[in-house]
């Protein structure tokens, strides 16, 4: 048995895992940075980080009214990293919800939206939209000043949606005002029913992706020649994750 052969044997799985994000081969040309400048890699990378780092601060956030600023103080100075991986996950959201409509903007410029990638593109705005949802209701959990009152002037404007303006606000609050109850529903959309929409929503979109033979398909661009996607675009998509990564090295948060 040669080297190669071995070394294939060993790095299957791994090559398993990558055919389903990508096709096996794909063209030349959808290598151009300035094609999708990464923009659909970072956003989900990012979201990675985001449900990596959530899960640390579960163990130490206490969603109650009484004790919910507390656990965030004590997170801030009375665990080691606790400020850092708090401020991981706050610029992790932030970046997000920028690269994330960066890339909806890349898609139109781009038309990337016709068909075949129309039902993609519905997926795209759904995810857009769950990611502002997800910065929305992970702003409350801090419950400070700020967060109570901004939430407070936030929600008094779905009064001005005809119809079911005043419902929505009743069961996003839990009432007619901010609560103990407000601070349950925004904790819970928040920690694990926007993530979980969000991943099942990424599996799709992901897939569309996938079917439609990557950014370029195998039938665009005929002049083109084809390439393996490893290594040749697993080593762009490792170079842009660094990238996003690096700002993180000396975070601070803006408590």
């Amino acid at each position: 048995m040669t080297v190669d052969t071995e070394t294939k044997k060993q790095s299957k799985p791994f090559y398993n895992l990558i055919l389903h994000l990508h096709p096996r081969k794909l063209r030349q040309d959808a290598l151009r940075f300035n094609l999708t400048f990464g923009l659909g890699g970072m956003s989900a990378l990012l979201f990675v980080i985001l449900v990596f780092t959530g899960l640390l601060l579960k163990f130490h956030y206490e969603p109650s009214p009484e004790k919910a600023y507390d656990s965030i103080l004590n997170l801030q100075f009375g665990l080691l990293f606790g400020k850092l991986l708090r401020s991981i996950h706050h610029w992790s959201a932030i970046l997000l919800l920028l690269i994330s409509f960066l890339h909806m903007l890349r898609v139109i410029f781009a038309s990337a939206y016709r068909k075949p990638r129309q039902m993609n593109w519905i997926f795209g705005v759904i995810l857009l939209i769950l990611v502002v949802l997800s910065n929305f209701t992970g702003y409350l959990l801090p419950w400070d000043q700020l967060s109570y009152w901004a939430v407070t002037i936030s929600t008094s404007l779905l009064d001005y949606i005809p119809l079911l303006g005043s419902f929505i606000k009743g069961a996003l609050l839990g009432g007619n005002e901010v609560g103990g109850a407000s601070l349950s529903n925004f904790y819970n959309l928040h920690t694990g029913i926007i993530p979980a929409a969000i991943i099942i929503l990424m599996a799709f979109h992901f897939w569309k992706v996938r079917k439609a033979g990557g950014v370029i398909a195998a039938e665009e661009k005929k002049d083109s020649p084809m390439v393996d996607v490893h290594p040749h675009l697993i080593a762009r998509e490792f170079v842009v994750a660094i990238g996003t990564c690096c700002p993180f090295d000396d975070t601070e948060c803006c408590f």
